[in-house]
This record gives C-alpha cells, sequence and structure tokens, in this order.
C-alpha cells in the first residue's frame, strides 16, 4: 500500500507510524500564540511547525501562520508573544489555514513541549470544523525529559537537580540559544533542537521504535 492510499486510513496509518524506528520515522514539532490560557474563552493567533527526519532538523521545511484570533486578547498574552491586535486585524482565521496544517502534520509524529496546552486549543477548532481530533501519535518533550530524569544511572546526570522544566530553562540547561520574545515557530525550533538530543539518549534505554516513543513521552 503506498503512502497516499495509506493516509486515507488514518488508523492504519498510525499504526504503521507506530512500527518505525526512531531515526526512521518523520516528526512535526508543534507550537501555538495564544490570545490567553482559558480554552473557554481564549483562542489561537498563531501556529509554527517544523519537519524532522530521524534526529535531523528540515530547516527548509516549515509552517508558520498567524490569523485572526476568535477572541479578543488579553494584555498578558501580548507581553509573551508580542502580536498586537493591529497586527491580525486583516488576517483570515484559523478556519482558512486549519486544512493546511493538518496535511503538514499527515503521517508525521507531532512533537511538542507541555503539548496538552496546545492540543486543548487546537482540538477545540478542529472539533468546531467538524474535522475530529487529531489522529497523529503525540510526544510532549517535557514527558521525556522527566521520564529519562528517572531512569537514574549515567543518564540521570545530563538533568541535575531539579529545576524549570519550561522550554526555556531546559534549552539553557542544553546549551539551545533562544531569543527573548516567543514566536511559534522559533519555540517549534527549539523544541525540536531538544527533541534533538533526547533522540540520542533514548535507544540507549531502550526506547527504539514510535511505539515505545509514544508510551514514554504521552503529555
Amino acid at each position: 500500500m503506498g503512502l497516499a492510499e495509506l493516509f486515507k486510513r488514518p488508523d492504519r496509518a498510525r499504526a504503521e507510524l507506530l512500527k518505525l524506528s526512531l531515526e526512521e520515522a518523520c516528526y512535526v514539532v508543534i507550537d501555538t500564540e495564544l490570545t490567553g490560557l482559558d480554552s473557554r474563552k481564549d483562542s489561537i493567533v498563531s501556529l509554527g511547525a517544523v519537519k524532522m527526519t530521524g534526529g535531523r532538523i528540515d530547516v527548509g521545511n516549515t509552517f508558520y501562520k498567524m490569523v485572526k484570533p476568535q477572541t479578543d486578547f488579553t494584555s498578558e498574552s501580548v507581553v509573551v508573544h508580542g502580536i498586537t491586535p493591529s497586527d491580525v486585524a486583516e488576517l483570515s482565521s484559523i478556519d482558512s489555514v486549519i486544512d493546511e496544517f493538518l496535511a503538514f502534520c499527515t503521517g508525521c509524529v507531532v512533537i511538542g513541549h507541555f503539548l496538552s496546552l496546545d492540543l486543548l486549543f487546537l482540538n477545540k477548532e478542529l472539533k468546531r470544523l467538524s474535522h475530529g481530533a487529531f489522529n497523529n501519535p503525540i510526544v510532549d518533550t517535557c514527558s521525556i525529559h522527566d521520564w529519562i530524569k528517572h531512569q537514574g544511572g549515567d543518564f540521570s546526570r545530563h538533568f541535575g537537580q531539579n529545576g524549570d522544566k519550561d522550554l526555556f530553562s531546559l534549552a539553557t540547561k542544553y546549551g539551545i540559544q533562544v531569543t527573548g520574545a516567543h514566536n511559534a515557530l522559533m519555540d517549534a525550533f527549539v523544541t525540536a533542537q531538544l527533541f534533538q538530543r533526547f533522540l540520542g539518549l533514548l535507544p540507549k534505554l531502550g526506547v527504539k521504535t514510535i511505539k515505545d516513543l509514544v508510551k514514554i513521552g504521552r503529555p
């Protein structure tokens, strides 16, 4: 069965993807920026994603869209991501880009940091548009961090003492360069580099397939 036919059957596609080794799989590392953190009254203002094949980040294969949100901005969110109402006033809503985003994610494991928040907002929009929830295998880099840290032995030294687990704190710990302001695409790149570091450790801990990865990386 060819890939085009396979991805017309998402359950079959997922099953085939779970069998792949970590180095064989395609990953999409995603991030969102929001008008606020309450999914009942806030919404997405930008989507960013970058593709990976195994441990290689494909810097030329990215997705980035700002959209006019469904709800008003909070002042706190503008401070975080720097996107203002005037920046998106003339843009289309998420309805016009969601299909393109889903196509970008097709056939790949979806990776993110504290991914449950992004998924909460994305699945709200998918439900509203009658798309159904994400069917991709989902992996959270924060969960991977916690799992590796608790393996002990030689691997625990990579994590040191307890500390902040936000993306920028972990990136700093691993020598990954970050900028001061949040941007969905730039944060996706930082997350991809963090995931890249973890991929180098996981096979030594017995995590060799996507099925193994999903088991330890649940949001």
